[in-house]
């Protein structure tokens, strides 16, 4: 099913886009698949060039209040690591709009579709470690999205604006989840550090070739925070603190002396909530129906995790 934020592309369409910026025009394109937000094209160019196009949402969708300026958020985040991390393999920014951006395109497989992961899995850990060495200079999205002055008052702002969302779509939630940022304020509040986040590190998300990490892609959803956040989506619907030999895990605290205590495992079930809140406020906007079969797992999830934080 397509998402009511993807438009309906030709390649007409993206020859007419990216010919007049880049100074060549598309011998041949197709939409890839994965994604559930903005319309991804691969093109090759008359000159050569492989590129890969983003289209964000026509205005007439309906949004998620996160999810303002995505598309130059992207390309902010692009530069910034290639500048700041250059050992981190991301697309180059070849033009960006207000809603369409072209980058490079890199080589590899999206982990979804390759078997034997694990190696690149320790890799991808050690790679968003040094990407977390890059500090922020705020907590929070950027633009006039959620922030803060600290961590407490941003991941507060941040699940409100969720919350507000899941409202305004009339997705029902578990009682409580507007209380959990205060009540746990002190635990946050150590995250002293607005440290570089992805956020959005599933396996669609990250490719291979060759048992090596060749790509980080879709750097949309980027924000500053508290490094654990980064640390929930790799292992998407699963507790990483339960799997002590996962590759991603491993390969982070291989880089970083990680140690998962009784505070880093609070603000872990904490940031797992804020992700199950997100992927149910999100699902009308993409077309997906409340009370189906995606909605139930959810809210069990979300509803094990609040259970566990009421024993914290």
């Amino acid at each position: 099913m397509r998402s009511p934020t993807q438009r309906n592309l030709d390649i007409c369409t993206i020859d007419g886009l990216i010919a007049p910026e880049l100074g060549a025009k598309v011998a041949d394109a197709a939409e890839l698949s994965g994604g559930g937000f903005a319309a991804v094209w691969r093109a090759t160019l008359t000159d050569g060039r492989d590129v890969v196009v983003k289209v964000g949402p026509p205005p007439s969708a309906r949004l998620l209040r996160y999810e303002s300026g995505l598309i130059e958020a992207e390309a902010a985040y692009f530069r910034l690591v290639r500048s700041s991390a250059p050992g981190v393999p991301v697309p180059e920014v070849l033009h960006v709009a207000e809603d369409w951006i072209v980058t490079s395109l890199l080589p590899g497989t999206a982990l979804t579709g390759v078997a034997n992961s694990a190696g690149v899995r320790e890799q991808l850990g050690a790679a968003i470690a040094g990407l977390h060495r890059i500090t922020g200079p705020h907590f929070g999205y950027t633009g006039d999205r959620a922030r803060g002055a600290d961590w407490p008052a941003a991941f507060g702002a941040m699940l409100d604006a969720l919350l507000a969302d899941a409202a305004d779509w009339e997705v029902p939630l578990p009682p409580g989840l507007g209380e959990l940022a205060a009540r746990h304020a002190g635990n946050l509040a150590t995250v002293t550090r607005p440290a570089l986040l992805h956020f959005d590190l599933w396996d669609g998300n990250v490719l291979a070739a060759g048992g090596r990490l060749t790509g980080l892609v879709d750097g949309e959803r980027h924000l500053w925070g508290d490094p654990l956040l980064d640390l929930v989506s790799p292992a998407l619907r699963r507790r990483i603190e339960d799997e002590p030999e996962h590759p991603f895990l491993r390969g982070y605290a291989a880089a970083t002396g990680l140690v998962l205590d009784d505070p880093a495992r609070t603000r872990l079930a904490l940031y797992r909530v804020h992700l199950y809140v997100l992927m149910l406020a999100e699902g009308p906007s993409r077309g997906i129906p409340v009370g189906g079969d995606r909605h139930v797992r959810l809210t069990g999830l979300l509803e094990e995790e609040l259970r566990d934080l009421s024993r914290r």
